[in-house]
């Protein structure tokens, strides 16, 4: 049972982790338990892990962020024991060592740049680099067939692999691609990819059916694409009411040159009438 420091402190990380993840690495908190994370590792590139995914679980303790957490990787690796705790200075194994204001981006981090170092520990194993490649060639499906994995991460436990929120383009100088994190999903419905086809097509009148609000069964931050794509493509294209006022604006203009031209005529007829009664009135006297 965590207690309510562990339970509000973990709850801002979940937070944090969401609007900034670490490069390579991706953690939740179970739905039933906030002290288990499970958490996913990306080998880097020019490293024996690359294109690896990598499945494991933080255990924290109630008296967290006072004492540090168990440290499990379930995927086999080449470098970790699967299934068994990992020793390592921000573990379980070194409460001396131990600092409160490190968090789970921070473990997780660690845990990283240790797996990619040589030293050896209580759960590590020793293996060439060709096996480890051999490992993360065979990591993703070996998660997917894993029941733990696929109720941790059921949105990467597709046939394809998917990139974490962030995949390390950020610190290469390069932006990264949207995310596709567990919590702010960004889902690419059919609807999304014609709204976003149609805002780059050439300009043409759209047809619009019911009202003007997005299909329902979009998530909410495939609304806010949406509503983009929509807000650009009614820049783009011709409206029919500009049509209308296009097409009225001839008829109007003739219409307005017919009853200036009678008024001039009406104005010339009574100018002359005028004068005659006037010369008229002049002969008389």
């Amino acid at each position: 049972m965590a207690s309510k420091a562990a339970q509000k402190r973990l709850s801002k990380e979940y937070v944090a982790m969401q609007r900034e993840p670490p490069p390579f690495v991706w953690a939740a908190p179970d739905e039933k338990n906030i002290l288990t994370w499970n958490f996913l590792i990306r080998g880097p590139p020019d490293s024996p892990f690359s294109g690896g995914e990598y499945h494991g679980v933080l255990l924290f303790p109630s008296e967290y962020p006072f004492k540090p957490p168990g440290i499990k990787m379930f995927t086999p690796s080449g470098r970790f024991q699967p299934d068994k705790k990992i020793c390592f200075s921000m573990s379980d194994f070194h409460p001396g060592s131990w600092n409160p204001a490190w968090s789970v981006a921070t473990i997780l981090t660690g845990l990283l740049s240790f797996m990619l170092s040589d030293e050896m520990t209580t759960g590590s194993v020793t293996s060439s680099e060709p096996h480890k490649r051999a490992f993360a060639a065979r990591s993703h499906s070996w998660n997917i067939q894993q029941n733990r994995f696929k109720e941790a991460f059921p949105e990467y436990s597709s046939l394809i692999m998917r990139d974490l929120p962030n995949m390390g383009e950020k610190e290469r100088g390069k932006p990264d691609v949207v995310p596709n994190a567990p919590s702010v999903s960004y889902v690419r419905t059919p609807q999304i990819a014609a709204a976003a086809a149609a805002s780059t097509s050439s300009p043409a009148v759209p047809t619009r059916t019911g009202s003007d609000h997005p299909p329902s069964d979009l998530t909410a931050l495939s609304i806010m694409h949406y509503e983009a794509a929509s807000e650009a493509r009614s820049n783009s294209v011709v409206r029919p009411e500009d049509l209308n006022r296009a097409a009225a604006a001839p008829a109007q203009g003739w219409t307005t040159t017919w009853r200036h031209f009678i008024y001039e005529k009406w104005r010339l007829c009574a100018f002359i009438a005028v004068a005659v009664m006037v010369s008229r009135f002049s002969t008389r006297t």
